[in-house]
């Protein structure tokens, strides 16, 4: 297998990451969803990811042979299933507080009916996270799930960083009408993700194999596009359409 040079895997992966946007977005964070629409959303990015997180993250602990990745991966795990270092709760009790706080009915969430290209995205992370080996798994379990478009910011001071508005100014506040105090997870997440993003970086750059990089970038390709492809159904069944904004991908 091609060995990948160091500098070349990092922008490689960079370059995934900043792939990893939606047109549809901007109609999520303006309001544009419909009320009565919002709980496919929330429904989907609960039993997609959130609920099974820690396991995701836990995956890759058990499969890792490198103690000084295990640590890393053991701190986000224990702040995820517990809320121990920062959340107080752990990070799938606080999501649900969105769906309370809006009162939506929470039976929903416990048996949800995923739509075909969730189910598919679904099946690629659970696939990436125990048949690909650790790197594999940590890859998609730190950088790329939680990870965002503005993942140079962390290598890079100059690149633009994820924006953060006040509180009050959180779609689901400004547009929906949830008490600021249901965002106690992105209350969590903007006190312990900064060093989340660093410790996912610290793993891919300096403890994986140089023989494992190109399986990792081929691996967060894949995902980029599972991704895409559930955000497109996510957001047709909200009711949101491409040619009806002004957006592009």
């Amino acid at each position: 297998m091609e060995r990948v040079d160091l500098a070349d895997f990092q922008e490689a992966l960079l370059q995934q990451m900043e792939r990893k946007t939606h047109w549809a977005w901007p109609a999520f964070t303006n309001g544009l969803v419909p009320a009565n629409k919002l709980h496919i959303h929330l429904e989907h990015e609960w039993d997609v990811y959130v609920r099974d997180f820690p396991v995701m993250v836990g995956r890759a602990y058990v499969q890792c042979p490198i103690a000084a990745v295990r640590r890393e991966l053991a701190e986000n795990l224990y702040e995820e299933e517990t809320g121990g270092l920062a959340a107080g709760r752990p990070h799938p009790e606080l999501f649900m507080m969105y769906p309370e706080g809006l009162g939506m009915d929470l039976a929903r969430f416990e048996e949800v009916e995923l739509l075909p290209a969730a189910r598919a995205y679904r099946d690629l992370l659970d696939e990436a996270t125990t048949r690909r080996g650790w790197a594999v798994a940590a890859a998609i379990a730190t950088l790329f799930i939680e990870g965002t478009p503005y993942e140079r910011h962390e290598l890079e001071e100059d690149a633009p960083a994820r924006p953060q508005p006040p509180l009050e100014e959180h779609p689901l506040v400004k547009h929906y009408g949830l008490p600021v105090e249901c965002l106690a997870l992105t209350k969590a997440h903007r006190s312990v993700e900064g060093e989340h993003r660093k410790a996912a970086w610290r793993v891919m750059l300096d403890h994986l194999p140089a023989d494992e990089r190109e399986d990792v970038v081929q691996a967060m390709a894949e995902a980029v596009e599972a991704w895409r492809a559930y955000r497109d159904e996510v957001a047709e069944a909200c009711g949101i359409r491409r040619d009806s904004l002004s957006l592009t991908a």
